[in-house]
């Protein structure tokens, strides 16, 4: 039973951040249509870039408190990593936004290759490993481990998903990014800008990303040039599971997938002897996006995208 708490809790930690990630997805999706295969790198740049404004301000100012210096790269990794990807949806995507869907989504590969070798080139190849800057003292739940980071990442979240819902549901932009999704060419003669609105969807995926990319350096206490790649494979199959295009479906497929990497890897490794254990914790996510794509193809909460006039 302590085993199986114990993944729960983790697949929670692990959904949560997916989550973030799949909502990036969704919403360019559900806007225009395009599966920006980028976006995971998005993420890596906002892990990198705060780790790089943790090791200078460490440097410059040693007296600072853990929990400052976190948030200070924070916020400046949601900056970066907002003014990257506006940069990509102008000089990428925005020129072939009436082209076949195929040429963006090959520009999309292609922006992600060129987006880890920059960051190769720019931190170097080698792992680096993330300064701890919170405290270390786990709190037990049932027998269970869960870290004050952990819970951090689970509360910052669930402020983040709550932020968005009510931004999407209540606001101006929000209306807008409703309008042009369902059909841009009349959301534009009611008078709102479909291309204000694409760049602002990508800016806020940008910063959802950033913030999952931070969490994740900080749970892992790595990071590097590729660490972007696998979590956002992850994350668009969150996407697809949950109901692409459908923000709902992107927060329960995210957390359903983390349940289930988790119990794959932890509690059923363990019931098998090892022999389905972290190592193979991938198979178990796709098989059951596989089995649910084949009974439901449009993922579990998804809807029917509105045809364009």
């Amino acid at each position: 039973m302590e085993t199986l708490i114990q993944q729960i809790i983790n697949g929670l930690v692990l959904g949560s951040m997916y989550a973030l990630v799949a909502l990036g997805y969704t919403m360019v999706y559900g806007i225009i249509g395009l599966i920006n295969f980028a976006h995971g790198e998005v993420l890596m740049v906002g892990a990198l870039t705060s780790w790089t404004i943790i090791g200078l301000m460490q440097e410059a100012m040693p007296g600072t408190p853990g929990w400052l210096i976190l948030l200070i790269a924070l916020v400046i990794a949601c900056i970066v990593a907002a003014a990257l990807n506006y940069t990509i949806e102008k000089v990428a995507y925005s020129p072939l936004r009436n082209s076949p869907r195929l040429a963006p989504l090959i520009t999309a590969i292609g922006m992600s290759i060129l987006l880890q070798t920059l960051a190769m080139i720019i931190w170097k190849p080698n792992y680096k490993p993330y300064p701890n800057l919170l405290p270390s003292v786990p709190y037990e739940i049932g027998g269970a481990v869960i870290s004050f980071t952990q819970v951090l990442i689970l509360g910052v979240t669930a402020l983040s998903l709550a932020t968005l819902m009510w931004l999407v549901n209540y606001t101006r932009l929000g209306r807008a990014m409703r309008a042009t999704a369902e059909n841009p060419r009349v959301a534009a003669l009611m008078g709102v800008k479909p291309d204000v609105v694409i760049s602002a969807t990508f800016v806020i995926g940008a910063i959802l990303a950033a913030i999952a990319g931070v969490m994740w350096a900080a749970n892992y206490g790595t990071v590097q040039h590729t660490m972007g790649f696998l979590p956002g494979l992850k994350a668009f199959t969150a996407a697809v599971f949950g109901g692409i295009g459908n923000l709902a479906g992107a927060v329960v497929g995210g957390v359903l997938l983390g349940l289930i990497e988790s119990l794959g890897a932890g509690y059923i490794g363990t019931l098998t002897g090892g022999v389905l254990g972290s190592h193979y914790s991938d198979i178990f996510a796709f098989v059951v996006l596989i089995i649910v794509l084949t009974l439901r193809p449009s993922g579990l909460l998804g809807e029917r995208v509105a045809d364009r006039a």
